[in-house]
């Protein structure tokens, strides 16, 4: 393979994308020249470009630079998510540039790095920022590249240093077993993605295939109750590593860390949810592993202010509380349910759901149903698809008639705002991975009488 040293010139298709755009700002700060496509202008690139990056957003070769068109010196970044018939993508595999998937130029960037991989079908982006801005906070020499943007950076990058790489270890489409990890975690080993995987064994061995690119065992870190070797997590159980003596002080977590060799106490934790907390134990464990030392780590999770659509607040009065969440499994609607629960006990919940992708939403048509009727009353939105086409009967309607609880609709975006205003709960959440962080600025700026 190339090394990616050698090479000036780096051209992003899909540039817009979270992964790829944190890539981009790597290569950028790297003093290489950086260019992309995409095919709609966003926040995201609205930042690129102004930190100095090149955007196309038509499919028009003639728009490629000409400082790229020599292909020597070139390396074209795509992702899954780009088809093949992209015009830009497919001119620059008939001209023979170098190409590489977003997970390989990953992999080649940390394999001389002490590379930290944070992996599981839930948690990774929340893991993994706060474990970025752990060791950023203890002055540690450490880039990390993340799935979301950290409210404290106002990034998908934290760039301290490259002597320690902060990685995604993302399952999607095994492109986690590109990676050389030094340290790992694994989350959770849910099944998900059955569009790509057999059945949720057939993803569970994939997990413990990585598991294995682990020089050391004991550089594991995995969830309590998993089939895996190494060091355990847990919040409500004994582990190796474990939250102890967990209070809540003025909307807040304080617990101690339990780790193999000593006790850390009082730490403060300001995210709401038991699988917050789960995820900051194993940051701070995969901290210690790295080797940051220990005094500096309570005050670094203290100022830790969270990521965008990680449960972020968009409202937050006595009368009304608006909170958009990125959950678009199961598992992730149980876990903010459980949070707005535990912190709001005495109040009615209403949530607004986009389900992800039409083969999610077949595959897991009773748990979506099971987790939402908790909720006090359950709007759906139609479902998004990503990067799938429609599966005849399978549509938001069917799953809101499996759901068991009376006070449900299906909602249009152009009704959405003025249905959330009309209800009367007080805690209200939109979560999902589609369109719906768009709506739910339209929501905050209506409910907030901005528009």
């Amino acid at each position: 393979m190339n090394n990616l040293k050698n090479i000036q010139n780096f051209y992003f298709v899909g540039i817009g994308g979270i992964g790829m755009s944190a890539l981009a700002r790597y290569f950028n700060l790297e003093g290489k020249s950086v260019f992309g496509y995409d095919k709609t202008p966003s926040e995201i690139t609205d930042a690129l470009i102004k930190e100095g990056i090149q955007i196309q957003f038509e499919e028009d070769i003639s728009l490629i630079p000409k400082s790229i068109r020599n292909n020597e010196n070139t390396l074209v970044v795509f992702t899954p998510a780009i088809p093949e018939s992209n015009k830009i993508l497919s001119w620059f595999t008939s001209e023979n540039y170098w190409l590489l998937k977003r997970a390989a130029v990953l992999g080649e960037i940390s394999k001389n790095a002490m590379c930290l991989a944070v992996a599981g079908t839930h948690g990774k982006t929340t893991t993994s920022a706060i474990l970025g801005h752990l060791l950023a906070e203890c002055n540690m020499p450490v880039t990390a590249f993340l799935g979301g943007v950290t409210e404290n950076y106002n990034s998908n990058l934290i760039y301290k240093g490259s002597e320690i790489m902060v990685v995604e270890a993302d399952e999607f489409d095994r492109s986690f077993l590109q990676l050389k990890p030094t340290i790992a975690c694994i989350t959770s080993m849910d099944a998900d993605h059955l569009d790509i995987y057999s059945d949720a064994s057939d993803l569970e061995n994939t997990f413990i295939e990585f598991s294995k690119l682990l020089p050391n065992s004991k550089n594991l870190l995995f969830k309590k109750g998993l089939p895996l070797k190494g060091n355990t997590v847990s919040v409500t159980e004994t582990a190796d590593f474990q939250a102890q003596n967990i209070r809540i002080d003025n909307g807040s977590y304080v617990f101690d860390l339990k780790t193999p060799s000593k006790i850390i106490e009082n730490l403060r934790f300001h995210l709401p949810g038991r699988h917050n907390m789960f995820n900051a134990v194993t940051a701070l464990g995969m901290a210690i592993l790295a080797g940051s030392p220990t005094d500096c780590l309570p005050k670094a999770l203290q100022n830790f202010k969270g990521v965008k659509r990680r449960f972020s607040y968009k409202i937050k009065t006595e009368n009304l509380i608006l909170i958009d969440d990125y959950a678009h499994h199961p598992t992730e609607i149980e876990a903010v349910y459980q949070a707005v629960t535990e912190m709001y006990p005495n109040k009615k919940k209403l949530i607004v759901f986009q389900p992800h992708l039409f083969s999610r939403t077949r595959d897991f048509v009773s748990e979506f149903a099971k987790s939402l009727s908790k909720f006090d009353e359950i709007i759906l939105l139609d479902i998004y698809p990503a990067r799938e086409e429609s599966i005849e009967g399978v549509t938001s309607n069917w799953l809101l008639n499996t759901i068991k609880n009376e006070h449900k609709k299906l909602v249009s975006k152009n009704e959405l705002s003025a249905e959330i205003e009309a209800s009367k709960c007080i805690v209200k959440i939109m979560a999902g991975a589609g369109d719906i962080g768009v709506e739910v600025d339209k929501v905050t700026k209506y409910l907030l009488n901005e528009n």
